[in-house]
């Protein structure tokens, strides 16, 4: 067993977060000491949750990958964030189903996942986000430049993705807009999270009763006449809830990705220029942007009874935050891991998780950047930064990271057809 450190002893350090410009791609510089010396540590953390801080690549992967021992039931944010997605004294909703463990949580999982990751659906869904992917970048022709890439072209891919899958108007998008910023924010208080998500939720209640009663193709009607067919079918609030877990989800992370990964490549220019020349590269090239940026805030998880870290003791109720992105550095997985390649092949980072709770929707995250890396380089050769970099803001406090906005330039869009997107 480890000793206790002096942190440990006396007050505790503050979780290390990503910071403005301190570290805008990879995790705070802490990490790397950390792993080296003290890869499992008690901190405090932005919502006053104190927990067990978990550095090494071992050690992450060990915790995502045992649910009994470390329960999801807290909320993956609770430590960074308050209000909808857990806490650590909010009760479970019903559908909340990210927080649930074992056979509870596959009743759900099961459902979601062949809308969302099966292959098949995925490649049935590739002419759709190529297809809008193309689009945006011909609104973006017609529009004054400088533009932001996150706001005019990242989030109205990811938007309109989502929506198509669950069949939402244009006119009725901007409730889970307001939702998912509400929620991504790290000043937001819980009742402003409530107050965001109620429209929302009253929204697709009557959504979920109205596929019920006639469903089509969308993913809401194809889980309930799945979900039908076994002998505990979904209620209308947990397929309320669940619908709102992806209307959220599919607006913000795969958007602050899109813009992040995009600005490190603008920022690594040989990277981008072999993406450019090989756009077969786009997929790997998904996996390191993923690898390479990670979840900065880390995941939550709850002990359920007495264990060991890395030879630390825990107890039962304490809580860990796995630090993903410090994880994914680490020297034992890659000796080069601060070093972001395009082409590199191993897939066994911890970016979209591991184990039972691993994103349900990375397939579809997958396919969205994967078409983005294969399409933007070769129809913007010339994308550049409108702004000097060390004027780019960065998200804090956030359960997302990226930037606030990528504000870009260019001096010719080339079309569709002639990209060979």
């Amino acid at each position: 067993m480890t000793a206790v450190s002096e942190h440990q002893a006396g007050a505790l350090p503050p979780l290390p977060l990503p910071g403005e410009q301190k570290c805008p791609f990879g995790p705070p510089p802490e990490y790397e000491d950390l792993r080296a010396g003290q890869p499992v540590i008690r901190v405090s953390c932005p919502t006053g949750v104190d927990a067990w801080l978990v550095s090494r690549y071992a050690d992450v992967r060990q915790v995502l990958g045992d649910p009994e021992l470390f329960s999801n039931r807290a909320g993956v944010a609770a430590h960074i964030l308050l209000g909808f997605g857990g806490g650590t004294d909010v009760p479970v909703s019903e559908g909340e189903f990210p927080r649930m463990d074992g056979a509870e949580h596959l009743r759900f999982r099961r459902h979601m996942a062949p809308e969302v990751s099966n292959i098949k659906r995925i490649n049935q869904l590739r002419p759709l986000v190529q297809g809008i992917v193309d689009r945006q970048l011909d609104a973006l022709a017609a529009t004054t430049q400088p533009v932001d890439l996150y706001a005019d072209f990242a989030r109205p891919v990811t938007t309109a993705v989502i929506a198509e899958l669950l069949d939402v108007p244009e006119a009725d998008q901007p409730l889970f807009k307001r939702a998912a910023e509400s929620l991504s924010a790290g000043g937001s208080s819980a009742t402003d999270v409530a107050a965001a998500l109620q429209p929302l939720f009253e929204y697709l209640y009557m959504t979920v009763v109205t596929r019920r009663a006639a469903p089509g193709e969308d993913v809401i009607s194809r889980m309930i006449v799945r979900s039908d067919q076994t002998d505990q079918p979904f209620t209308d609030m947990e397929l309320v809830t669940m619908a709102a877990a992806l209307l959220i989800a599919g607006y913000d992370t795969t958007a602050s990705l899109i813009s992040h990964g995009v600005l490190a490549l603008l920022e690594h220019p040989q990277e981008l220029e072999r993406l450019r020349e090989d756009p077969s590269l786009a997929g790997t090239a998904t996996e390191e942007l993923v690898r390479y940026l990670g979840v900065g805030g880390g995941l939550l998880r709850e002990v359920t009874q007495d264990t060991e870290i890395a030879g630390q003791p825990v107890k039962a109720g304490d809580y860990v935050v796995v630090a993903v992105q410090s994880a994914n550095r680490d020297g034992a997985l890659y000796a080069d891991g601060d070093r972001l390649d395009v082409g590199r092949t191993s897939g066994a980072h911890l970016g979209f998780g591991h184990g039972p709770h691993q994103c349900v929707g990375q397939q579809l995250a997958r396919l969205e950047l994967t078409t983005v890396l294969a399409t933007l380089p070769r129809r913007i050769p010339s994308l550049r930064l409108a702004v000097p970099f060390d004027e780019i803001r960065f998200k804090v406090n956030s359960s997302v990271l990226g930037p606030v906005a990528v504000p870009v330039a260019w001096d010719e869009i080339v079309p569709a057809l002639e990209s060979g997107a």
